[in-house]
């Protein structure tokens, strides 16, 4: 059996390592690591961070108001939204999901099946832990967000 995909996320802060679950959400993940290989989010901010809940991050313009312009289908899963897990953020709409992701801090049970975890941190939450945090009159906005310096396909990385 092949071994899931893993990334590398190095950010101002340091270094984390996520596993990827290709057999419970293989469009949303094969998406992501296309994402990842073309570079779309090396630079891009940690722009909404909520202390206790999730730090979200993939918006080109900063602000959780774009994307790539790639709309997924939802893949809900059995997965829970637990400390580390990875997620795609959207709107109302169920296939709404882009190239905005969130990592949860603590458990977040209550978005289980309503939103599609796609993997999880396996080393360096230290690093999530510290991102800046955001205003909660402002939903979690952050001003001079941390950064995703860059994003790398650990295979990738180790040729």
């Amino acid at each position: 059996m092949p071994k899931n995909p893993e990334v590398i996320l190095e950010t101002s802060l340091g270094f984390i390592k996520l596993e990827l679950f290709a057999d419970k959400a293989p469009v949303t993940v094969a998406n992501f690591l296309t994402y990842v290989r073309e570079g779309f989010y090396d630079g891009l901010t940690f722009h909404r961070v909520i202390d206790g809940f999730m730090a979200q991050g993939g918006c080109p313009r900063g602000d959780g108001s774009s994307g790539s312009g790639r709309r997924l289908r939802a893949e809900f899963n059995d997965l829970p939204h637990d400390r580390g897990a990875c997620s795609m953020a959207r709107a109302q709409h169920p296939d709404s999901a882009d190239s905005q992701f969130f990592i949860c801090f603590d458990d977040a049970g209550f978005l289980d099946g309503k939103y599609t975890v796609w993997g999880h941190v396996t080393s360096g939450m230290e690093h999530i832990d510290a991102l800046k945090k955001g205003s909660e009159r402002n939903n979690g906005s952050v001003s001079d967000p941390d950064r995703i310096v860059k994003f790398q396909v650990a295979a990738d990385a180790e040729d």
